[in-house]
């Protein structure tokens, strides 16, 4: 039953399909499992306590303690943006190559994006209520964000709106795609439109506004939660990979008794 994952033929997909196999996935994905894990538990641990300390990062000079929110709210923030990224890769991968592992990885990728985007909401707003005295504005970047977590929520409904499965995927694939354009619109909104949202501290073209005993416990976050995302998928598509293998065995029992 595992030729029935790799299409055939799609010459520039091939080294994709490698992996269309559930078997060679499944072991793959077994064996980088811990390194995910483990990894993320521990330097989550280590950046949010080096961070929400006072004793170990310091208060910024003007906002106080309230800025420690950003240590749990930039790496959402990232996560919301680049789980999208992902699941775009994903829904273009599907619809070229048909290739059905990254089916299952899209319908996985949303809902975890979707919690991301939601932390990324509502810790913006715990930061923007001391800070701009409101839970909420319809600023650029907050409405955009807003869209976004729109947008992860309507892939998980279109995934699942159609009884014929690979329907359901072509849509929601279709979807996503087209939902990518609000990720430039996040990303250039505080320098396309006047807004409340601060501009990004880190940069790839200047140097870091933050103190560096800011950048760290921030950085340490960043990766441990980033891991604890791709752990957390990868876990999720083994789990629907083997619920997929499992229903396809079940089904061809159910034919060679019929």
């Amino acid at each position: 039953m595992d030729a029935t994952y790799a299409a055939p033929g799609a010459k520039p997909g091939r080294f994709l399909h490698r992996f269309a196999n559930p078997g060679r996935f499944l072991r793959l994905a077994a064996r980088v499992q811990p390194f995910l894990t483990w990894p993320a538990l521990i330097l989550t641990a280590i950046g949010l306590t080096w961070g929400l300390s006072p004793a170990l990062s310091p208060a910024d000079w003007q906002q106080g303690d309230t800025m420690r929110i950003m240590y749990i709210h930039v790496p959402s923030a990232i996560l919301a943006e680049g789980g999208y990224w992902a699941l775009a890769a994903c829904s273009f991968i599907s619809l070229v190559w048909r290739h059905p592992l990254a089916d299952l990885a899209a319908a996985e990728i949303s809902p975890i994006g979707a919690a991301v985007t939601a932390v990324c909401l509502a810790t913006g707003s715990l930061w923007g209520e001391p800070t701009w005295g409101t839970w909420w504005v319809w600023d650029a970047r907050l409405t955009s964000v807003l869209v976004l977590f729109f947008l992860y929520i309507g892939h998980i409904m279109v995934v699942r709106a159609f009884d014929d499965p690979q329907r359901g995927y072509r849509a929601a694939a279709i979807l996503a795609l087209v939902g990518a354009v609000d990720l430039p619109i996040i990303k250039y909104s505080v320098v396309w439109w006047n807004t409340l949202h601060q501009a990004a501290s880190i940069t790839l073209t200047g140097a870091p506004t933050m103190d560096s005993r800011m950048l760290w416990p921030l950085g340490v976050s960043a990766l441990g939660i980033s891991l604890g995302f791709g752990a957390l998928l990868t876990a999720n598509l083994r789990a629907a990979v083997m619920e997929r293998r499992t229903r396809s065995l079940l089904m061809a029992q159910a034919e060679r008794t019929a």
